[in-house]
């Protein structure tokens, strides 16, 4: 069998992994509490000696599922608002894959041709005036996340130039890592114009090197300034080059000198 392949075991139908795992989507799951505990007893038994993890996802509106799998052996793996995945060893010695451990994040770098830094002040922030960033939202990818955040936070169009710095912060939100991907930019317009005012509370433009000796500036935003200046970093490689690769990505690459 594929890695896309299907069988019905049971009401269930069953999507088997690369990795000799088997896969419930929640839209297949039954309606009924009493017809999914028949049918897990059944797949359980059917497969306990041929694969080696049996993953369900379980959607919210059938959260009364969830201690039904527990008490069969199932454990927690993983949640969004919407569903939360859980999955059970059949074998002692195979692996579950670790679920997501880090959130991800990317900063901005916009120097003007005044030689003036993009800036802003936080409302729930004490620490003076930073680089603008944020979240890295599901399945976006780093440019548009980079592009989408300088305009919330500043109403300034900028166009992604380079990574500069990758920072990875322990413990972040969750208990979790925190990647932080620092990016110059090329500004695009000028004009101040916060869009997100919830959480900004001001943005404005401010000469590199008066940024860079200010006492109330964090030495860490500083030093991802100064390497901004002195470093090209790394570029995003060409598309139309990596076509083989049928899913959406970024790769990038140093720049040459």
């Amino acid at each position: 069998m594929s890695n896309t392949s299907l069988e019905k075991i049971g009401c269930f139908k069953t999507i088997l992994d690369p990795y000799n795992g088997i896969t419930i989507e929640s839209k297949d799951l039954p309606s009924s509490k009493e017809e999914f505990e028949t049918n897990l007893d059944f797949l359980i038994e059917s497969v306990k000696n041929k694969r080696n993890l049996i993953w369900i996802y379980i959607d919210i509106k059938k959260s009364d599922f969830i201690p039904i799998a527990t008490n069969k052996g199932f454990v927690f793996h993983s949640c969004d608002e919407k569903y939360i995945l859980v999955v059970k060893k059949l074998r002692a010695d195979c692996v579950i894959p670790t679920a997501s451990n880090h959130t991800l994040g990317v900063g901005a770098i916009v120097i003007n041709d005044k030689n003036e830094l993009l800036v802003i002040k936080e409302r729930i922030s004490n620490v003076g005036y930073k680089l603008p960033g944020g979240h890295i939202d599901d399945a976006e990818m780093i440019t548009t996340a980079l592009e989408r955040e300088v305009f919330e936070e500043t109403g300034v169009i900028v166009q992604f130039e380079s990574i500069i710095s990758l920072g990875h912060f322990y413990p972040h939100q969750f208990h979790k890592s925190n990647l932080y991907i620092l990016c110059t930019a090329t500004p695009k317009s000028y004009e101040i114009n916060i869009q997100d005012s919830h959480e900004i509370i001001d943005a404005k433009w401010v000469d590199v090197y008066e940024y860079i000796n200010d006492e109330d500036v964090l030495d860490y935003a500083k030093a991802i300034v100064i390497a901004a200046i002195k470093s090209k970093g790394f570029s995003r490689a060409n598309q139309e080059t990596l076509c083989h690769i049928k899913k959406d990505f970024e790769l990038f690459f140093p720049i040459e000198s």
